[in-house]
């Protein structure tokens, strides 16, 4: 892996942290529970398909394939797939999936889509000057 990307892993890591107390204070707030509804899980596991999307696209641009966009579909497909068979059963056992239980996956997987997005673009750019 590039210096780059262990720089961005590391600043992820870091981040994610920040926002998974932001996370966590807002549940205490509102007297939820503070780690129900697999929230450490899906931290982790967004944490880990973003450093597997970011491994797939190195070695993508490593031979300046066009696939670097496929790839990119697919780890985000991967993150859903990932929703649907390992959190979406629990959050739906009640008939329902309340805020918090929303919002316990897609906060996780919208800050490392956002990251990965800046960092991946900035990739691409460099990658073609």
């Amino acid at each position: 892996m590039k210096k780059e990307s262990i720089t961005f892993l590391a600043r992820l890591f870091v981040i994610l942290i920040l926002v998974f107390g932001i996370h966590v204070a807002v549940l205490h707030y509102y007297k939820h529970l503070l780690f129900d509804n697999k929230i450490v899980l899906a931290y982790a596991i967004n944490f880990v398909l973003a450093g597997v999307v970011l491994y797939l696209m190195e070695r993508v641009m490593k031979s300046k394939s066009s696939k670097a966009g496929l790839i990119f579909l697919v780890g985000s497909g991967l993150k859903f797939l990932c929703f649907f068979i390992i959190f979406n059963p629990t959050y739906k056992a009640d008939g329902a999936v309340t805020i918090v239980e929303f919002t316990a996956f897609f906060v996780p997987y919208l800050v490392c889509l956002i990251l990965e997005v800046l960092h991946l673009s900035k990739q691409l750019n460099n990658q073609t000057s």
